[in-house]
């Protein structure tokens, strides 16, 4: 141990008289879009149908209504799915008001109502037949959404219900006033015209977007780091358990009682402390991503997967001492090739290092026996 003095004191630099010094906003963690891909809206113009249904499905089991995300969902879109492209579930039995229908519609311009009546002419059919019970909400959607025309149709129920009979009594709109027959204009008249919306595209992106690593992977997004947080002047609360270990670990190699005051008065010791800590946030910094990003808890995911890579070298019988298991952690985790974490293309040179100092705060390391 090299000999020991007074610590240095600092001295801050003169005061400036001026304008006050401008201060860089920190960069926050986001998802980016990859260079040379185009944004999830324009990608989903360029799917075919049944890939269009596929998505809505993946978005509606993400999706949470009244605190609570549907029971089952499944993609019925073919032969026989008698006009139900997906259909989700509120509960495990098919009951009234206990599904939604969400028809998928992918074309290249916005939807019509052209578009729209000949899907419910089928629907009401189907309803006329009792082919199943009446859903809670029939949902249009496509890649474009809804147009003007139709947008509004929507907002107005009643407009909606006389239109649609309007358009099927003169046979336009892709209707036959054959099929218009006393029964079925019954049931339209007393049909909830509210049950009908547009799903829009936004919404659709922002349901899928809870699986984060789906969603990521499905339109080529990538995390994006934002910065670390800044090492604190003085050692905070909830990083005292790892320092209080680093100072037993001191204690131990001095053969007498140490403090925090002590440590920080020694200039060995207190660059030791100080490179610690400054690891320790680096590492805060990949768990405040990972908490941001991902729905998982993909940091203690990491933890897990160092404690294992260095527990064989940590308790080595060979190490005799605090600061030896300490540096037999440190270089264990820096040799670990933790390629099975989705972190790993994100981590900085402090982090494996660090997340041995958050293995020592959570209390699943010590170094001191």
């Amino acid at each position: 141990m090299a000999k020991k003095g007074p610590a240095t004191a600092v001295q801050s630099a003169p005061t400036q008289v001026g304008a006050p010094a401008k201060l860089k906003k920190p960069k926050a963690h986001r998802l980016v879009v990859k260079r040379g891909t185009v944004p999830p809206s324009v990608f989903l113009h360029t799917i075919s149908d049944k890939d269009w249904e596929e998505f809505i499905a993946a978005a509606c089991r993400q999706r949470t209504i009244g605190g609570a995300k549907y029971v089952s969902v499944k993609v019925l879109g073919n032969a026989g799915d008698k006009g139900r492209d997906v259909e989700a579930r509120l509960q495990a039995t098919l009951v009234s008001d206990g599904w939604d229908l969400y028809q998928a519609k992918h074309y290249e311009q916005r939807l019509t109502p052209g578009n729209a009546y000949p899907e419910l002419l089928k629907f009401f059919g189907h309803l006329l037949a009792k082919s199943f019970p009446v859903p809670r909400k029939y949902y249009f959607c496509a890649p474009k959404n809804a147009g003007p025309e139709l947008h509004d149709l929507l907002a107005d129920p009643d407009k909606l219900r006389s239109s649609l009979l309007s358009a099927w009594r003169a046979g336009t709109h892709g209707l036959s006033a054959a099929k218009l027959t006393p029964a079925m204009e019954a049931l339209i008249n007393t049909f909830d015209f509210r049950r009908f919306e547009e799903c829009q595209v936004v919404d659709l992106l922002a349901w899928h977007a809870e699986d984060a690593n789906a969603h990521c992977s499905l339109f080529g997004i990538e995390p994006e780091r934002g910065d670390d947080p800044a090492v604190p002047a003085q050692a905070q609360a909830h990083e005292m358990t790892y320092v209080s270990e680093l100072i037993r670990a001191y204690t131990e190699a001095e053969g007498v009682p140490m403090d925090l005051a002590k440590v920080l008065a020694d200039e060995i010791y207190r660059e030791h402390l100080a490179a610690a800590r400054e690891a320790f946030y680096a590492a805060e910094g990949l768990k405040r991503f990972s908490r941001d990003i991902y729905v998982e808890d993909e940091f203690k995911n990491l933890l897990d997967m160092v404690l294992k890579g260095i527990k064989l070298k940590v308790k080595s019988p060979l190490l005799k001492t605090g600061l030896q298991r300490h540096d037999a952690a440190i270089d264990a985790s820096q040799a670990l090739a933790v390629t099975d974490s989705v972190l790993h293309t994100r981590l900085r040179g402090g982090d494996l290092p660090g997340t041995c100092h958050h293995l020592v705060n959570e209390k699943q390391l010590t170094w001191v026996r």
